[in-house]
């Protein structure tokens, strides 16, 4: 940096002339006179092309070998891979899902778990289920966010290269990402961070690759690369919904950049800005939505059947999907398209009739209303007293104690339409393995004292008869309309008390096997005690209800114009992801990230002690903590100072820090800064885009404390540009230094942390302490501390 003698006025501004010729200004190169004969002989061998491709190579075999280490452990679902790797299981399968992130990685790892050859009938229906006993070609599905996180360290030291920084820096930046716990434990699970985070790095290299040809506007390569920034950036947006940011990121650019071209002083004719404007309002505005719109056409043509997704959509959408009960309106048996075949069969919608018997599963939980002979405990822990009646829970699997028979309570005609259970209908449920009724009453429920129990009650005994009447309510419905399996969702209204049959996520005690609470909640409209029929087991007379109406027809699904398809799901993408405001252990503040305060734990195996902790190198992360305030603070003196009409820092150096590092500067704020106006559930991972981008911007400002100069120039020379002088960075002998040393650190607190981002070997109390660098990590199988007894 500039010492003090070195301090100098600035010259009076001069007023500008319009001129036709392109002056290279990116960064205002002042003459600097350099003997590269005096330059250290290590630094010139690493600036080699020969020394820069060793060195890239090495960092991303490196990159590979942290990322596969042990990428078979744990052999179980692990934190979010339950969906995700779900959703991999509907694309092969073809039925229909719904999820808050666009489809594009969810559609790689389709393709990744087609390739591998995954059948997709493995459901990931909870973490610590296990691969190998389901034969779950797992691996091959991590492999592919663990390829995509390997080739992330190549493309950022690429960023730094093309932005004119030496190997030393580049490698610099690099290693913050390579031995980052964080980045490895994400890149190494059916997770979509890897790739978002791969796309959103190209989608950088990409933009100053265009910016390094704006000398030669218009020409094959000028566009080649802005083309191919918007491709990655609807990639980056199609990876997950946080991409978005990017879009905003680049977006914020390229309006800087067009704002300086409306200089009048640099083109005096408004018709250059217009052909750059139109330019890039193709490039990154109609190309990158066409390919968002392509992933979604490719998603929808994928998923042709019915699946669990249908019941977030319209009637209008359902119906486009094959099996889907609002495109089958009738009863029969299980139908298949039959120019679609090999993938899922169906059952047809049928109406409910009194004397069914039918499964009932809440809509959120998905468990099943279950009944068992085990009865409540006389007292429960808090000293309240029970009914001692039979249990009424919820159970998460098929079994027939979750059998109901539907009984009416009014005359009905032997044959024909009057015996189909209809909207506001008033019916007595019958569990039938226990022959009783089900019944709530104005006794406190086991885990809600405010809520009411659920039990039964004898079927022959009368004397309760009130308490076991029940009116189904169905979800905007009308008077007379059918009750109908799966899409007939309802509220079960108790007819005495007004309360809602309802359910939550917290388990019963041992006493319940530890199955969830079913209560009556007083509010009868609660929008989360809505059910629907899973199931028709049998007719009255015991007989499969298929066969009462014939066979239905097989019927072809209607057709939906793909926009509007496409502005539906958008919408309720948009809505879902606001309403992910449920509390979570694990949530975070954004304030918390940079300081790595908090992470996540994504699995735990009680009979080996092992876990798996979501957390960043300490080293790493509290190292862009440093540069972002350095820069943040050299920019504002650097401000000051001008306004005295002083120029501490070289011309050169000010103009790579504002340019190029201020455009990391803007991918980290902008990936950072709207987190704090969410009110959804963050996580910690939600900040590593914004790592990556500091990552960058620690490389700018270790380049701006070692030297005063800068490599330049750096752009694509255009045929009527004036050159400025050349000169090289001169970061001497301790740029390396410093790289080894400080890539020393990160691997010994990368190897330090490990067992947390492996999961493997399992530690014992004390070791779980010694690794809790941080008071406020919340690591499992910790030792109690236990104070000396004197």
């Amino acid at each position: 940096m500039a010492g003090p003698s070195q301090i100098r006025q600035r010259k009076a501004n001069s007023p500008l002339q319009p001129t036709n010729d392109t002056v290279q200004d990116d960064e205002h190169a002042s003459e600097v006179y350099q003997d590269p004969r005096n330059r250290n002989h290590i630094e010139k061998l690493l600036e080699t092309p020969q020394a820069s491709i060793a060195i890239v190579s090495l960092l991303t075999a490196l990159s590979f070998a942290l990322r596969f280490y042990k990428i078979n452990a744990p052999d179980e679902v692990v934190f979010d891979e339950v969906h995700f790797g779900k959703f991999a299981s509907h694309y092969l399968r073809r039925e229909y899902y719904f999820d808050v992130h666009p489809p594009f990685a969810k559609m790689l790892f389709g393709l990744a778990g087609w390739f591998v050859g995954f059948d997709g009938n493995f459901q990931f229906e909870s973490i610590g289920d296990s691969y190998t006993t389901n034969h779950v070609p797992y691996v091959g599905l991590r492999a592919l966010p663990a390829i995509l996180g390997s080739l992330t360290i190549p493309v950022v030291y690429a960023i730094m290269k093309e932005s004119g920084y030496s190997t030393v820096i580049a490698a610099f930046s690099a290693a913050i990402v390579l031995f980052d716990n964080a980045h490895v434990t994400q890149a190494r699970l059916i997770l979509l961070d890897a790739a978002l985070i791969f796309f959103m790095s190209l989608t950088i290299y990409a933009y100053i690759r265009f910016r390094k040809l704006r000398y030669r506007e218009f020409s094959t390569d000028w566009w080649t690369w802005l083309i191919t920034t918007g491709v990655f950036m609807a990639c980056t947006w199609g990876a997950k919904v946080n991409g978005i940011l990017t879009v905003v990121a680049i977006g914020i650019a390229v309006l800087i950049d067009l704002w300086d071209i409306l200089d009048i002083n640099k083109n005096p004719s408004i018709d250059y800005f217009w052909k750059h404007f139109w330019a890039r309002a193709v490039g990154l505005i109609v190309i990158p939505f066409i390919v968002y719109l392509a992933f979604f056409y490719v998603h929808f043509s994928v998923l042709i059947y019915s699946g669990p997704g249908d019941t977030f959509m319209s009637p209008a959408f359902q119906e486009t999907l094959l099996g889907n009960e609002m495109l089958l309106n009738s009863q029969g048996k299980e139908a298949k398209s039959s120019n679609l075949t090999g993938f899922a069969d169906f059952r047809l919608l049928s109406e409910i009739r009194f004397y069914d018997t039918v499964t009932l599963r809440h809509k959120e939980s998905k468990v099943f209303l279950h009944s068992h002979i085990e009865r409540y405990p006389l007292t429960y822990e808090d000293g309240r007293v029970s009914s001692q009646g039979q249990q009424v829970t919820g159970y998460g699997h098929n079994d027939t104690n979750n059998h109901w028979q539907i009984i009416p309570t009014k005359a009905l005609p032997e044959t024909g339409r009057g015996r189909v259970v209809r909207h506001n209908d008033v019916v007595q449920l019958l569990h039938v393995n226990t022959r009783s009724h089900l019944l709530t009453h104005d006794v406190a429920s086991p885990l809600m004292p405010t809520n009411q129990e659920f039990t039964t009650w004898p079927k022959d005994d009368h004397s309760r008869h009130n308490d076991t009447l029940f009116q189904v309510v169905l979800l905007e419905g009308h008077e007379g309309q059918a009750w109908k399996s799966k899409s007939g969702y309802f509220r079960l209204i108790h007819v005495p008390t007004r309360v809602s049959m309802w359910t939550h996520n917290k388990q019963l005690p041992d006493w319940a096997f530890n199955q969830l609470e079913i209560n009556g909640n007083k509010n009868p409209t609660e929008k989360t005690a809505t059910w629907f029929v899973d199931n028709i087991i049998a007719d009255e007379n015991g007989e499969d209800p298929a066969e009462r109406d014939g066979k239905a027809p097989n019927k072809e699904p209607k057709s939906m114009n793909f926009f509007k398809k496409f502005a539906e799901l958008q919408l309720l993408m948009l809505q879902h992801n606001a309403g992910l405001t449920a509390s979570h252990p694990y949530a975070s503040s954004p304030i918390n990230w940079p300081f790595l305060l908090s992470g996540i734990s994504f699995w735990t195996q009680s009979e080996t002690s092992k876990q798996i902790y979501l957390i960043g190198n300490l080293i790493g992360w509290w190292t862009c903590v440093v540069a972002l305030s350095i820069y943040v603070g050299v920019l504002g003196a650097d401000l000051l100072a001008r306004r005295r009409n002083l120029d501490p820092i070289p011309d050169p150096a000010r103009n790579r820090l504002w340019n190029n590092a201020g455009f990391f500067f803007i991918v980290w704020g902008v990936h950072y800064v709207p987190f704090f106006l969410m009110n959804r559930q963050l996580f910690i991972h939600h900040y590593l885009p914004s790592h990556l981008a500091s990552a960058l911007i620690a490389g700018a400002v270790l380049n701006f404390v070692l030297s005063e100069t800068i490599n330049y120039p750096i752009s694509i020379q255009g045929p009527s540009t004036r050159l400025r002088p050349s000169q090289y960075s001169d970061i001497g002998i301790k740029g390396p230094i410093i790289l080894i040393i400080f890539s020393i650190a990160m691997l010994s607190m990368f190897i330090f942390i490990s067992p947390l981002t492996y999961g493997t070997p399992g530690l014992d109390g004390d070791t779980v302490n010694s690794k809790r660098l941080l008071s406020t990590w919340t690591l499992h199988f910790a030792a109690k501390k236990t104070g000396e007894v004197v």
